[in-house]
């Protein structure tokens, strides 16, 4: 059974992005996430990475389409 959450750890290495780079995605709500326990450690739901994923194709094909890029 996969696990239905995921650390930002996580997130970074399937993104393939910086510590930093997760946290920002995190802290402006672009990447929905909760904090769990004491020490607030954030988690990101893996449904909600995968949103986030198809969300970054949409804008992606809605560039090209436009011809941003």
């Amino acid at each position: 059974m996969a696990a239905r959450f995921l650390s930002l750890a996580d997130v970074e290495e399937m993104l393939a992005i910086s510590s930093r780079q997760a946290y920002a995605l995190v802290r402006s709500g672009e990447l929905p996430a909760i904090q769990i326990g004491g020490k607030g450690v954030w988690r990101v739901e893996a449904t909600e990475l995968e949103a986030y994923i198809a969300r970054q194709y949409a804008r992606t094909r809605a560039r090209l389409d436009s011809g941003q890029i």
